[in-house]
C-alpha cells in the first residue's frame, strides 16, 4: 500500500517539479512513511528526480524548446556546486535555513505579479557569463544538499539573468537539474544512502509526471505556468517558514 503512495508521489512531484518546483517537498515525506532516514529518503528521490527530468528533457527535446547550447555552458557552474553540496555538512541552522527559503519564495511571488513581463516574454538580454556562473554555482550547492524548491531559484535566475519566458525557462531547467542530480547522486550511491526498490517505484511515477508536466507546460504557455507558479510559491513559502517556527 506504501508503495503506492511512492508511486502517486513520484507522479504528482514529476508534474509539480516540471512546471514550477517543490516536488521534493511531497516525496520526502512519503519516504519517511517507509521508514527511510532522512539521509537515505534524500538520496533515494534522486531517482525519481533523474527519471522525471529525463523524460521532461526529451519532450522539449523534441518540440524544440531547449536551448541546449546555454544550457550546456549552465549546467557546469551548476553541477559543480551541486557536487559541492553533496560532500558538505551544512553548519547553517536548518531552522534558520528554512526561514530565509520561506521569505524568499514569498518575496518572488510578490515579484511575480508585480512585473508578470518579465516571466511570461522572452527578452533579449546582455548575458553576463561570470555573473551566471556564480549564481548558477551557488544554486547548485543548494541543490545538491537540499534540493526541495531548487528550481524556482533556477527559473529566478533563468527569467532575470537569461531573458528566457517560463517555458523555455522549464526547458532548460530540467535540463541543468538533470545533469547536476546524476553527479549528485553517484555521491549518495557510494555512501549507500539510496534505497533501489523505493526508488524505482518513485522513478515509474515520475516518468508519467514528468511527461504530463512537460506536455502541460508547452501545451498551456507562460502565463498558465506563471499563476500556477505563483499559488506553490505563496504555498511552500509559508510551509518553510511555519515549519522553521515549530521546531
Amino acid at each position: 500500500m506504501l508503495y503506492i503512495l511512492v508511486f502517486f508521489a513520484g507522479l504528482f512531484s514529476g508534474f509539480l517539479n516540471v512546471i514550477a518546483g517543490g516536488g521534493s517537498l511531497i516525496t520526502l515525506p512519503v519516504l519517511n512513511l517507509l521508514g527511510l532516514p532522512i539521509n537515505i529518503a534524500n538520496g533515494t528521490n534522486r531517482i525519481g528526480i533523474i527519471f522525471q527530468n529525463i523524460t521532461a528533457t526529451t519532450k522539449f527535446r523534441k518540440n524544440d524548446v531547449l536551448d541546449l547550447k546555454r544550457a550546456a555552458f549552465l549546467a557546469i557552474p551548476s553541477t559543480l556546486g551541486a557536487i559541492v553540496g553533496a560532500n558538505i555538512v551544512v553548519n547553517i541552522d536548518k531552522a534558520l535555513l528554512k526561514s530565509i527559503v520561506g521569505i524568499i519564495l514569498i518575496i518572488m511571488s510578490i515579484f511575480l505579479v508585480w512585473k508578470p513581463d518579465i516571466w511570461t516574454k522572452e527578452r533579449k538580454v546582455k548575458k553576463n557569463n561570470i555573473l551566471s556562473f556564480v549564481v548558477f554555482f551557488l544554486i547548485g550547492i543548494y541543490g545538491g544538499f537540499i534540493q526541495a524548491g531548487v528550481g524556482f531559484f533556477l527559473m529566478s535566475a533563468l527569467v532575470l539573468l537569461e531573458g528566457y519566458d517560463l517555458v523555455k525557462t522549464n526547458a532548460v531547467k530540467v535540463f541543468l537539474v538533470l545533469i547536476y542530480t546524476l553527479f549528485a547522486f553517484a555521491i549518495f550511491a557510494y555512501n549507500k544512502q539510496v534505497n533501489y526498490l523505493a526508488g524505482l517505484v518513485l522513478a515509474l511515477g515520475s516518468i508519467s509526471g514528468g511527461y504530463l508536466g512537460s506536455s502541460f507546460s508547452i501545451k498551456k504557455g507562460s502565463k498558465w505556468i506563471q499563476r500556477i507558479l505563483f499559488v506553490i510559491l505563496i504555498i511552500i513559502g509559508i510551509y518553510y517558514i511555519f515549519n522553521a517556527l515549530n521546531r
